[in-house]
């Protein structure tokens, strides 16, 4: 995330309105490690500020993205997943098994960092790479069973 020390001067700055339930998930979103899913902001926003329904950080999450404040990323076969490492575009791995998510660096230079072939006339300004596998303690737990 931007580093700005007062969370409602973050939302200000990037047009948003400055509300109660906005900045109990933006402490939410600093509270929790990268990676998360809607139910885990909710939750640990619950825990700051009170009551707050599932549809109103749906809401939340979605201003914050438009806005550039998080990253959704939305593997195959997962729920979507945000996070707060917005300043460059990296790429993640992601576990088959327990379905771990970590970042990694832009496979070759700059933004976007990939090219595709042909472009159709787009203006491309991003890639976003999903590597798949096995992460090491499911590969542990695997070679324990085997």
């Amino acid at each position: 995330m931007p580093e700005l020390t007062d969370p409602a001067d973050l939302l200000r700055t990037h047009g948003l309105r400055v509300t109660g339930t906005r900045l109990g998930v933006l402490a939410a979103l600093t509270e929790l490690p990268a990676h998360v899913t809607v139910e885990h902001v909710r939750e640990q926003a619950r825990k700051n500020i009170g009551a707050l329904s599932t549809q109103a950080v749906y809401d939340i999450m979605r201003a914050l993205h438009e806005a550039g404040l998080v990253r959704r990323i939305e593997p195959a076969g997962s729920a979507a997943l945000f996070e707060t490492r917005v300043d460059d575009n990296h790429h993640h791995l992601v576990c088959r098994d327990c379905a771990r998510t970590v970042d990694v660096d832009c496979v070759v230079g700059e933004a976007p960092c990939l090219a595709p072939n042909a472009t159709a006339g787009f203006e491309v300004d991003e890639a976003e790479i999903i590597f798949w596998g096995r992460c090491p303690d499911c590969i542990a737990k695997k070679e324990t069973t085997t």
